[in-house]
């Protein structure tokens, strides 16, 4: 069966530093104003790159629309097309404001009158799954649920087993052994944060990610059960960084609703 399209606004957001950024705000098809509505904010991922409607195994925008959520998808730093700065902000700064863009926008779409603010969940892959475990951290009881897809949680360890190395020395700003040490190992490692943990979490991985190794989702995964918080780890045999495979995007698809559901 098909889905019906659901209306998307642009939003202009307030950030910390006194700019303003792009959000997009996607609603369930047959919206009510006089309902509300549990929301997703959608890490992007790269950490730069567009964000734009998406069709794909994972990140379907429409599709979470037509399952009763209201998606805030905010352009924060690092998103292309609002020049080079806004881009280039994001390298060596990874939990700096790019994470408060994102809290930026949960707070004031939050506030309105057709979002359950106490329902309000995170989700994201590669630098959006790494956003849900900063998020994780930092949120500060703002989400009720998170989902993770191959994200970098432990940013040394990372650095060690990546295959795109040149990536991450340009993004952290060198590796985690230098003297100094660069703050990304420090400020910007999600580990950092793990003692504010408490909110429930699914963790999807690729078995064959060189680029974001399986492992770092163990990591998180390890963390989460040995802490005592609702977790679940799904790592995907024969799929890398992407899901490529109709069959697994038909299986992300159904872990990704079955969790939203139990926890949202």
């Amino acid at each position: 069966a098909g889905i019906k399209l659901s209306r998307i606004d642009e939003v202009w957001v307030n950030t910390t530093d006194n700019k303003k950024m792009l959000t997009w705000v996607i609603y369930p098809p047959d919206f009510d104003p006089n309902k509300k509505y549990p929301a997703l904010l959608y890490c992007q991922g790269g950490p730069q790159g567009h964000l734009s409607q998406f069709y794909s195994f994972r990140w379907n925008f429409q599709l979470m629309a037509a399952n009763g959520y209201i998606v805030i998808a905010p352009c924060r730093r690092g998103v292309t097309g609002f020049g080079q700065p806004w881009q280039e902000e994001i390298s060596t700064d990874w939990g700096g404001q790019a994470i408060r863009d994102y809290l930026s926008a949960v707070d004031s779409i939050s506030k309105w009158k057709v979002v359950d603010k106490n329902r309000i969940g995170c989700v994201g892959a590669s630098y959006g799954g790494y956003s849900a475990y900063m998020l994780e951290g930092l949120g500060n009881g703002r989400f009720k649920t998170f989902i993770a897809h191959c994200g970098t949680f432990n940013l040394e360890s990372w650095y060690n087993t990546t295959e795109e190395i040149w990536f991450s020395n340009w993004e952290m700003g060198g590796p985690w052994w230098n003297d100094p040490k660069p703050k990304s190992y420090t400020e910007s490692n999600p580990l950092s944060y793990v003692n504010n943990w408490k909110t429930p979490m699914m963790i999807i991985e690729g078995e064959l990610d060189y680029r974001v190794p399986y492992t770092q989702g163990l990591e998180a995964f390890q963390i989460l059960q040995l802490k005592g918080i609702k977790s679940r780890l799904l790592v995907i045999h024969d799929q890398g960084h992407w899901i490529l495979k109709p069959q697994d995007g038909l299986l992300w698809q159904r872990e990704f609703y079955r969790w939203l559901k139990e926890t949202l």
